[in-house]
């Protein structure tokens, strides 16, 4: 892939990631956007659909995920490493919306900070942050 064509299409992609990001309060039904922007530590957990709550969640995460691993491939061009953080991403959902659900639940404000940690880690492409350096480094060591 020519280099050129390389950045554009990271570009967009990337650019695909802070339009989620920025557009969130209109995409996705998500009461503890405003919850967690407060001070969260002592109020009481927003009203909230549970169904829909997590029907979103996993959209957004599914979206994420899926153009996380559009910038993986754009820059290692290796199926093997796409298909393993599609792995990664698959099991990371499963454990990571368990407890999501469980939280949502079952709040209860000592349990806050780490709902809002595990909540970041579904809604956020924070795990292509972890994956980029470590298939950089194994690109570097193969």
């Amino acid at each position: 892939m020519r280099k050129g064509l390389k950045i554009v299409l990271l570009l967009a992609l990337f650019g695909l990631l802070v339009l989620i990001r920025v557009f969130e309060n209109s995409l996705f039904y998500d009461p503890f956007l405003m919850f967690f922007k407060n001070d969260y530590l002592y109020i009481d957990s927003p009203r909230r659909e549970v169904f829909k709550l997590t029907a979103f969640t996993s959209l957004r995460f599914l979206m994420n995920t899926l153009i996380s691993l559009g910038i993986l491939y754009v820059l290692f061009r290796d199926k093997g490493i796409v298909r393993f953080s599609a792995i990664v991403y698959g099991i990371s959902f499963l454990v990571l919306i368990a407890l999501y659900l469980y939280f949502v639940i079952n709040p209860r404000q000592e349990d806050y900070y780490l709902f809002f940690n595990i909540r970041r880690f579904l809604i956020q492409p924070l795990l292509l942050l972890l994956l980029i350096p470590a298939f950089y480094y194994y690109k570097q060591h193969q």
